[in-house]
């Protein structure tokens, strides 16, 4: 089990479009075998701020997710609306534990 945390800053004229984006990215993952669980979250404090939290049954499926359609579309579509480099963390997932997903 893989943990992606991909934080996203979004120039504000763009944050709209940036959202509609992402929300069909999320949509498309969802329906990948082995992808758990693709949150997207804006910061409240920062509304240019984006998190992308994703939960990958392997690391074939983080490399299978870069392959589709939608992923390729989003990330094209939004690199104009980004103010920075996104930036991406992988992470051991401790708990909960493969059983509950």
């Amino acid at each position: 089990m893989i943990a992606r945390v991909i934080t996203v800053r979004v120039k504000n004229e763009s944050l709209e479009e940036f959202k509609t984006a992402t929300i069909a990215n999320h949509t498309g993952s969802l329906k990948e075998p082995g992808i758990y669980r693709f949150d997207v979250l804006q910061n409240d404090a920062d509304p240019q701020e984006f998190v992308l939290y994703e939960i990958y049954e392997s690391e074939e499926a983080t490399l299978t997710h870069k392959e589709t359609m939608h992923y390729n579309k989003w990330k094209q579509s939004i690199e104009p609306m980004l103010a920075e480099p996104r930036k991406s963390t992988s992470f051991t997932i401790i708990a909960p534990a493969p059983e509950y997903y």
